[in-house]
């Protein structure tokens, strides 16, 4: 099948178009918020060492998107297929400068970006949406909110030095 005739919704066109993050969930894994960059009606998203963590991406073959709207609200949810592009074949030597371009705050140039994607182990995945949407009335109406999930990068916040004795009237 072809993309054109996957991504037939307007809604999941436009809302693709100005994604700059994405809510992915995997089978039963938790859903991440997740830095993606829209090019040729899909979504690509770059996991792995030194890059955001995807669990289960890299490997899945469906995952569901949501998406938001300039009201901060989700306004669609939609089923995609997930292809993982490999650092030697065509897909990626056209898709992954053009991706590296996008990526805001990262060490060094866009071509070496690349290389080291590709020679990390980071994943490049290609998120086409299949299916129909969940738009409107058909979104769940209840919260969808989680606890937070613990992470290796928090810290305990200490209390600030003093210089000076601080005198209560």
């Amino acid at each position: 099948m072809s993309d054109a005739a996957r991504r037939s919704n307007p809604l999941v066109d436009e809302a693709m178009k100005k994604a700059a993050v994405a809510w992915v969930g995997v089978a039963d894994g938790p859903v991440s918020a997740l830095w993606c960059v829209p090019l040729e009606g899909a979504l690509f998203v770059v996991s792995g060492p030194g890059e955001q963590s995807a669990p289960g991406l890299a490997d899945a073959t469906r995952a569901e998107v949501t998406l938001r709207g300039d009201h901060g609200g989700r306004i669609v949810t939609w089923p995609a297929d997930v292809t993982r592009l490999m650092p030697d074949s065509e897909h990626w030597a056209t898709s992954a400068p053009l991706i590296a371009a996008k990526r805001l705050n990262a060490p060094g140039s866009a071509a070496e970006l690349v290389a080291r994607w590709a020679t990390a182990g980071c994943a490049l995945n290609r998120l086409v949406p299949v299916g129909e949407p969940l738009v409107g009335s058909t979104l769940p109406t209840a919260s969808l909110a989680e606890p937070p999930r613990g992470a290796t990068v928090v810290r305990v916040t200490r209390k600030p030095f003093r210089l000076h004795r601080v005198r209560r009237r």
